[in-house]
């Protein structure tokens, strides 16, 4: 287990919801057994800062993923209006390029610092946990797609990022390749009791992917969906614990 890291701290729940009020009521259920909540593009792009203002003022922690890639310029000056909004965690994708990533990380260190503020964690996604071998290749990319995977990360940590994104069928090889401090974030995460996989395609149980390596795992509608999120939430948290 990462330093500083206990069970409860490692759950991030995706508020995958389509309002402020559905989100509040979810907010509401989980904490204070959750402390770290997704803000994504769905719940951003209607609501913007009002959706990470709900969430800080319920006592929780932002991961913001909103995937920056852009020029440098534009991503330097998002991530500096996330910094701004005193999210925990901030998200944008390695194939931006190394001076997209540098920029970005220079940047929430001293809007973060001008304002008093913990420096928020910037994040590489890596591969989405939607794409298959066969997509990767269909996209152009030449290397195999696990291969891909480790040179983005070591992409994002020559950057000087916290950390990536990436699916748990390559969190061993990352923590392998780059040590204990670089922070893993894993989504496509499936309990084994949840109903279906959804869209996600390189998944694993919350148990495998902590023993593989991951710091942080995201779930999503195994615990939305549920009757009862408290109950599935904290049974996501328990089998972490095991």
């Amino acid at each position: 287990m990462s330093k500083g890291l206990i069970e409860e701290d490692r759950l991030i729940v995706a508020l995958d919801v389509q309002s402020l009020g559905e989100a509040e009521g979810l907010i509401n259920r989980l904490i204070p057994a959750v402390k770290i909540f997704k803000v994504g593009l769905g719940l951003f792009t209607l609501y913007g800062p009002k959706a990470v203002e709900l969430v800080q003022r319920k006592g929780g922690k932002v991961f913001l993923d909103l995937k920056f890639h852009d020029i440098p310029n534009t991503v330097a000056n998002s991530v500096k209006s996330a910094a701004r909004l005193g999210v925990s965690m901030i998200d944008l994708h390695t194939l931006g390029g190394l001076e997209m990533m540098r920029q970005a990380v220079l940047t929430a260190k001293y809007e973060a610092e001008r304002l008093k503020l913990d420096k928020p964690k910037i994040l590489g996604v890596t591969v989405l946990t939607s794409l298959s071998e066969g997509d990767v290749k269909e996209i152009g990319i030449g290397r195999k797609l696990d291969e891909e995977v480790l040179h983005l990360a070591r992409m994002a940590k020559q950057a000087r990022l916290d950390g990536v994104v990436a699916s748990p069928k390559e969190v061993s090889l990352i923590r392998k390749r780059f040590g204990r401090d670089f922070i893993i974030v894993t989504p496509g995460i499936r309990p084994a009791w949840a109903k279906s996989k959804g869209d996600q395609k390189r998944i694993m149980t919350p148990k495998e992917a902590v023993k593989a390596g991951a710091d942080y795992i995201v779930v999503g509608r195994p615990i939305i969906e549920a009757k009862n999120p408290l109950k599935a939430a904290k049974k996501i948290i328990e089998e972490i614990r095991s």
